[in-house]
């Protein structure tokens, strides 16, 4: 399977766009390199601010190119820009109800050998508490191209997660995207499977090995996690009955939090959440760091397996 990383298709596409509309500005936290917002320094210098490692100052900079009528893409590692930019964004970004566009770097296990520090696996539960804020992790690097031209044309406040590392590739240039609407991938009649960013693979990779167990899965692709969808979302749970969400983050507070709070409340159904569990993580690459979090389409299976036994109880 193909494999390209997320944040390479963020950095060339922010090119096209500040090609297509001069008030694009970006404004990045000292790690152009890695954000890949050097692609965009090189061809509109005259657009592009580097703020040095000062991710508070990087959120009200950005509130006051929106202001001034720009549309800031400002940039940082996730877990740096949430945990010391979280008070300006709140104010400065959510509360004014500015066009601002935070892009988190480096999320879920990206940086996993940078160590427990350098892993945000907590920045959704803190963006969703904030009023007015779309918060949107794309499937692949070709829904990270269409993810970012769509944020661009959002008049308002996006939160973007992009991952560092190559990821498989799920979506195809012609499928439709569209930000707050979810997309059935995989169509299923026993479980529903929802996934967000990296892990929509892993999901569809389980819907496989549970096909062969002869229980069949419906793969939703969540990329935009809040406004959460509910009628996409609803209309699969009352078709399937068992749920199983899974994400490259917390499970408290995150996108499995967001769907259990809308089951709960229209439809209760079995559901388990598959993400990392109150626990740091440790040093480790990628893919090994996954099986520590148990963020594995194994886990996915066996989890689908016990909300079905729920479900027949």
């Amino acid at each position: 399977m193909t494999k390209i990383a997320p944040r390479q298709a963020y950095g060339e596409e922010l090119v096209r766009l500040g090609q297509e509309n001069p008030d694009i500005v970006v404004l990045d936290a000292d790690v152009a390199k890695s954000s890949m917002t050097y692609l965009f320094k090189e061809k509109f210098p005259e657009r592009f601010f580097d703020l040095g490692i000062s991710e508070s100052d990087i959120v009200g900079t950005g509130a006051g190119f929106a202001v001034a009528g720009k549309i800031p893409f400002i940039n940082a590692y996730a877990n740096f820009l949430l945990g010391n930019g979280w008070e300006q964004i709140h104010i400065s970004i959510a509360y004014a109800n500015q066009n601002v566009k935070i892009v988190g770097h480096n999320i879920g296990a990206s940086s996993g050998k940078d160590g427990p520090t350098h892993l945000p696996f907590e920045d959704i539960a803190l963006m969703r508490v904030l009023p007015g804020i779309m918060i949107v992790e794309p499937a692949d690097a070709i829904e990270m191209r269409k993810a970012v031209r769509a944020a661009a044309q959002y008049q308002g406040p996006v939160y973007l997660r992009v991952g560092r590392l190559p990821t498989p590739l799920v979506t195809c240039e012609e499928d439709p995207f569209e930000l707050g609407k979810a997309r059935i991938l995989k169509e299923g009649q026993d479980v529903t499977i929802i996934a967000t960013g990296a892990m929509v693979a892993k999901g569809l990779e389980a819907a496989e090995n549970l096909a062969s167990l002869g229980i069949s899965a419906e793969v939703v692709n969540l990329h935009t996690i809040k406004p959460l969808d509910k009628t996409t979302l609803l209309r699969s749970v009352r078709k399937t009955g068992a749920v199983v969400t899974a994400e490259e983050h917390t499970i408290l507070g995150g996108m499995g939090s967001a769907v259990a709070e809308l089951l709960v409340e229209e439809y209760p159904v079995p559901l388990q959440r598959v993400g990392v569990k109150d626990r740091f993580a440790v040093c480790a690459p990628y893919d090994e760091l996954h099986d520590v979090l148990s963020l594995t389409s194994e886990t996915i299976t066996k989890s689908v397996q016990d909300v079905i036994r729920k479900k027949r109880q």
